[in-house]
């Protein structure tokens, strides 16, 4: 009994032991049969070791907090063989990952995926496994039996205190990782409104669960004073939200904070304003969010945060063609960082450190807190969150496979044709069946081609090159191009002529002369004789340029992830990773 008590699980299950002689209850030969108004029927001279006995009391209790024996008035259907054999499986299966004393040796090792009733109804369908026949606490008798409920009282829900005590445990061993506690029995210190707040999210928040669970708070009153954040402020890159301790807020405010702040992380508004004013457009995210969060009932809405009934339905990037059409009353407009400052961080505000793969992590926390959310039916969400989070399910398409579509688009392989004058390789096994075969004609066709424009300035990086030609090239032959018409350009144009795409690298030499001219280089292209004008031109550069580039036919842009061209360009532009 020490054993069952020291174990939270089970402990939460308020049940009573029974062991008189000659109880009629008791199993013949097991050692516990559990009964439906919390009491467990022990065998009352049947010895075994402590550590079976552990286990098996925890088996009986078990059933009682999953839900396996409800409390109920009026006659009751005992379970059938199958319902009983499911039940003791899930709760065998729980105590393998939670255990308590040890489980007799003859039990099997491993147990199958599923819950009671999707067990039940296969083994009604197949049968019961041989190994699963005897996995309860009475042998070969039934060791859950369904009583009328006597006593006085409200009914207990024993199923509602053993999830509680699960929470707790798992909130506790979370607090254990993130160092707020020393073990699972020390005593913490009573956790701050905020920090109760974050752990509401892990455990009874499915949808942004996950991202409350690797997020850091950062509460620090010197470094919210020095960077005027009044409430709160976020850093997608470093994980972190950084909090003003002094300001009083309830609990319920600051679950509607920080679920503010996460989503701005999680649907990472930083990375999504381009060239827009930032302050502006973390105003619109604001008034995004603020209306889901309230559609939602998360938390309550502190005084003085961005909202307007009338932008409901609406994007962030239409709320701030909105809000930019009126500056001087968007200027005055206050996020929770203060008024004119926006709380979406473009730097930590601590020590750099080794962060994960930020968007994976929060790509994957939200697509697996919606799914949670979902499933577990904790209610209905606004359509526009749940639109953005399925389209962070699906990454844009990588740099290189958009690439090779511009390749597929703009040069063309050459097609070969189909003739019976020249028989299949297969027809020798069919001969009694024609078949044309493949074969390029003899005569001479136009072959395509297209250009390069290279970069090879100082500033260019040379991995960036490696990867781009490195691309260019198996595109290239994949579609049987002969040659590249390569132009290398710094300060001035250097015209390679046509070179075969697999020699292009090799030719590339990289020149420290300053600032780099490419409109020439689009001209000589232009101006070629032996450059047809209907092929298209791919230029890679850093962006580092010093003009504004022209280009009267079909062009693609390779530059690096994050680099920006200083002028608006008209073709497609790949960012290399």
């Amino acid at each position: 009994m020490r054993q069952v008590r020291a174990h939270p699980a089970p402990a939460a299950v308020d049940y009573r032991v029974c062991r008189p002689d000659g109880c009629s209850k008791a199993p013949g030969d097991g050692l516990v049969t559990a009964e439906s108004d919390g009491l467990l029927h022990i065998h009352p001279d049947r010895l075994a070791d402590p550590a079976h006995c552990a286990w098996a009391l925890a088996h009986a209790a078990l059933h009682l907090g999953f839900g396996h024996l409800p409390a109920a008035t009026g006659e009751r259907t005992q379970p059938d063989r199958y319902d009983l054999a499911a039940r003791c499986v899930v709760v065998n299966r729980f105590l393998l990952t939670h255990p308590v004393g040890r489980p007799p040796d003859d039990l099997p090792l491993s147990y199958p995926d599923g819950d009671e009733d999707r067990l039940a109804a296969r083994w009604r369908r197949d049968g019961v496994p041989a190994a699963y026949e005897r996995c309860g606490t009475a042998g070969g008798q039934a060791d859950q039996l369904l009583v009328p409920w006597s006593g006085w009282g409200a009914r207990p829900d024993w199923q509602l205190a053993f999830a509680t005590a699960l929470t707790r445990t798992v909130s506790t061993a979370l607090d254990v990782a993130g160092g707020r506690r020393d073990s699972m029995d020390a005593e913490a210190p009573a956790p701050r409104p905020w920090e109760r707040a974050l752990s509401w999210f892990v455990s009874s928040y499915p949808l942004l669960g996950g991202i409350a669970a690797g997020i850091t708070l950062v509460a620090d009153a010197e470094l919210a004073r020095a960077h005027n954040i009044a409430i709160a402020a976020v850093d997608a890159e470093a994980g972190e939200i950084y909090v003003n301790p002094p300001r009083h807020l309830d609990d319920a405010e600051w679950r509607f904070v920080l679920a503010h702040e996460m989503l701005h992380a999680a649907l990472r508004h930083g990375d999504r304003r381009g060239t827009r004013d930032p302050y502006l457009f973390d105003v619109a995210c604001d008034y995004v969010i603020n209306g889901w969060l309230r559609e939602m009932q998360v938390g309550t809405m502190p005084q003085g945060v961005l909202y307007d009934p009338e932008l409901a339905g609406l994007s962030a990037e239409e709320v701030y063609d909105r809000v930019a059409g009126d500056l001087r009353r968007a200027r005055r407009l206050a996020t929770l960082r203060g008024k004119g400052a926006g709380d979406v961080l473009g730097a930590p505000l601590g020590s750099p450190g080794d962060y994960v793969d930020l968007d994976g992590f929060y790509r994957r926390g939200l697509a697996q807190g919606l799914d949670l959310h979902q499933r577990q039916e904790r209610g209905f969400l606004p359509g526009g969150l749940v639109e953005e989070i399925r389209a962070l399910s699906h990454p844009p398409m990588p740099w290189d496979a958009r690439l090779a579509r511009w390749f597929d688009e703009f040069v063309p392989r050459p097609e070969p044709v189909r003739s019976y004058a020249r028989p299949a390789r297969r027809q020798a096994s069919t001969p009694d069946i024609p078949r044309a075969g493949r074969y390029f004609p003899p005569e001479e066709v136009p072959r395509c081609t297209f250009g390069v424009v290279l970069d090879t300035s100082g500033s260019m990086d040379r991995t960036l090159l490696g990867k781009a030609l490195g691309a260019i090239a198996c595109y290239a032959e994949a579609r049987d191009v002969p040659a590249a018409r390569v132009v290398f350009c710094d300060a001035a144009p250097h015209d390679a002529g046509h070179l075969p795409v697999t020699e292009i690298a090799g030719r590339v030499r990289v020149h420290g002369r300053g600032g780099t001219v490419l409109q020439p280089g689009i001209d000589l292209l232009r101006r070629a004789d032996d450059f047809p004008p209907t092929a298209p031109v791919l230029i890679i550069t850093d962006g580092w340029c010093d003009d504004v580039l022209r280009v009267r036919r079909e062009h693609a842009y390779l530059i690096p992830q994050g680099a920006r061209l200083p002028f608006t360009a008209r073709g497609p532009i790949f960012h290399v990773r």
